[in-house]
């Protein structure tokens, strides 16, 4: 007989992240506390909470879905760095780079 879970499901139905990061052992995803939703990992990246984010997970488990958002995330940060004139570590930079192809900040020019 399965136990019942210890988690509301009104508590499970929403999206949550998750941070694979790279360590000098080897990569590893993060803990985080369940408040963690796109906002939060946006604060806590331009924090400098993560030192060398590889990929974020987007997951919502009574909907039954995962992703990858690690783009989503980067143009998000984007956004937040031209807005607010964060400065952001190296690490954090070379994430965005990666996932946008591009330099942050670079407008890819529109056709005429």
């Amino acid at each position: 007989m399965a136990s019942p879970s210890i988690i509301p499901n009104d508590r499970l139905d929403r999206d949550f992240y998750i941070v694979l990061e790279d360590f000098h052992d080897g990569a590893a995803f993060r803990e985080t506390d369940e408040g963690i939703d796109l906002s939060t990992l946006i604060d806590d990246l331009l924090a400098g909470q993560y030192d060398r984010v590889l990929r974020v997970v987007a997951f919502n488990p009574v909907e039954g879905w995962s992703r990858d958002a690690s783009e989503d995330v980067a143009r998000e940060l984007e956004r937040h760095i031209s807005s607010g004139g964060h400065a952001v570590s190296e690490a954090l930079s070379d994430f965005i780079e990666a996932q946008l192809g591009r330099r942050v900040g670079v407008q890819i020019p529109l056709p005429l």
